[in-house]
């Protein structure tokens, strides 16, 4: 989004006075914006964010503290282009053009970290003398100027021009108000403001073809941004729209040494409003909880590959109230030559029973391939798929990923009659069909994770297949009121395969 944005940018002259409209609406700290991006037949390309992180006195000026990331995911990121790059403005909080920017640059094994000065007037003294009709003041960087589109009246059929500067070339674009769209995402149905970018005076530039559709309301979010390129289309579609809370300087204390180590956790990603419910409390985990698995095959100490579980925000999501658990799991190059994987999974859930009532499954594995979508009524006991066809199910019914998270709220203490082990038992559809998946206690004991040793308990994972436990499932839970999955064990076609919990955070998240 942010690169595409980047690329369509050219020179203008001014010859008219104007004054635009100034909103400050989309400046509230705390907003997160998250998008999902794909490109060309990639569904799965690039995550990105946009936060308005504070405003505070920076380099001895008021200001706001705007941040983006852009970072590529999946194929893309493993095979064609690795991009982790971080983006910082200040800007002023009357006018939002930028006085200072930071860029940190991770790009294909390249990492550089700068930052540079604005030096433009502040207030009214930024207003040069002469700008023509629509044209707004100031030189912005990317991220300020997304934000400075947003804070535009986008009055049907009018034409807006902004300068930008990007490196070391500055530009000029304008932004044209073609008319009303109904846009439909993963997090509901909009109705925006549809505008094209466009850059007269450089064809390149203006061959991106950049459409965005504003929120027709007085926030103005980009719901979605589409370019054009001649190895494919770009596409970054709002995934969550959030407000967080300002993180506080903490009181130093003495801190004891702990058993486990924390680490820094991305943060949290997903579509709620403000205002958003709180979960259920008796749920274990909260959202922007991230868990990443190292993946071992026997007992190599070499990965082979990685798996990612988060929790995204209570929402409405397809018109209902729940909360979106995502996976992401990818061999790595030492695997991938043997055997290549990409999966990714996404379960909508519902609050209070983590019952699925919406699966997404992108599975590319080998040879074979699944894409399939599954619209669970659990009231009727159905699941249709996006082909036309219906499963009957029995209500209750969970899928790869539900279970997961609805396990860790089991009774999962092993018994203390040695002859009588404490069983749990749930339906969970695997490929098109509903088996029966029993969770058995086994035993306490300590593992050790990395340099790490933690209490934990071991469960067996069985079905009600003619060969219950034909691929050995174990899982490790944590000995507390979380239950973390802290180590997953199998058999497979490739032998033992192990995936260790690599963060495990001190504190629910």
């Amino acid at each position: 989004m942010t690169l595409a944005l980047s690329s369509s940018l050219a020179a203008q002259q001014k010859d008219e006075v104007t004054t635009i409209p100034f909103s400050k609406t989309p400046y509230q700290v705390g907003e997160h914006l998250t998008y999902h991006v794909s490109f060309s037949s990639f569904v799965d390309a690039a995550h990105v964010e946009l936060l308005v992180a504070e405003r505070g006195t920076f380099f001895t000026r008021d200001g706001f503290q705007l941040r983006a990331r852009v970072e590529t995911t999946g194929v893309v990121n493993a095979a064609l282009y690795s991009i982790n790059n971080d983006y910082i403005s200040y800007i002023d909080p009357q006018t939002g053009i930028p006085y200072r920017t930071q860029q940190v640059i991770r790009e294909a094994g390249r990492t550089s970290d700068t930052s540079s000065e604005y030096n433009q007037p502040v207030g009214t003294a930024a207003i040069p003398p002469k700008l023509r009709l629509g044209e707004f003041p100031g030189t912005y960087d990317l991220v300020s100027a997304l934000y400075r589109l947003r804070a535009l009246p986008l009055v049907d059929g009018a034409k807006y021009y902004f300068n930008v500067r990007s490196d070391l070339d500055q530009y000029g674009a304008e932004l044209r108000v073609t008319g009303r769209e109904l846009i439909k995402t993963n997090v509901g149905s909009f109705n925006t403001i549809a505008t094209e970018v466009r850059v007269p005076n450089n064809s390149e530039a203006n061959s991106y073809r950049i459409h965005i559709y504003f929120s027709d309301d007085e926030r103005h979010v980009p719901v979605l941004i589409t370019a054009h390129q001649r190895s494919g289309d770009i596409r970054a579609e709002l995934a969550g729209t959030e407000f967080i809370t300002p993180p506080q300087t903490p009181t130093p204390t003495p801190t004891p040494t702990p058993t486990v180590t924390a680490t820094p956790v991305k943060t949290p990603t997903g579509p709620p409003k403000a205002g958003e419910q709180p979960f259920p409390p008796e749920l274990p985990f909260k959202a922007g909880e991230q868990l990443n698995f190292t993946v071992f095959l026997a007992n190599s100490p070499q990965s082979v590959a990685t798996a990612s579980f988060q929790v995204r925000p209570r929402a409405k999501y397809f018109n209902r109230d729940g909360i979106l658990l995502t996976v992401k799991a990818q061999t790595l190059a030492s695997l991938s030559r043997l055997f290549f994987a990409n999966d990714q999974i996404n379960s909508y859930v519902d609050p209070n029973t983590l019952l699925p009532f919406r699966t997404e499954l992108n599975l590319i594995e080998g040879k074979r391939r699944t894409q399939q979508t599954l619209t669970i009524d659990q009231d009727r006991g159905n699941a249709a798929t996006d082909k036309g066809a219906n499963i009957e199910i029995p209500v209750g019914t969970h899928d790869y990923v539900s279970v997961l998270y609805a396990l860790r709220l089991f009774n999962l203490t092993p018994s203390n009659n040695s002859s009588t082990s404490r069983q749990n038992a749930v339906t969970i559809l695997v490929n098109n069909r509903p088996l029966t998946l029993k969770i058995t206690s086994l035993k306490r004991e300590t593992i050790q994770l990395g340099t790490q040793r933690v209490a934990a308990i071991q469960l067996s994972l069985t079905t009600d297949d003619p060969q219950p436990d034909k691929y050995g499932l174990r899982l490790w839970v944590s000995d507390d009121s979380r239950h973390l999955p802290l180590r997953v064990t199998a058999i497979t076609q490739l032998g033992p395969v192990r995936a260790d919990l690599a963060i495990i955070p001190t504190n629910q998240q």
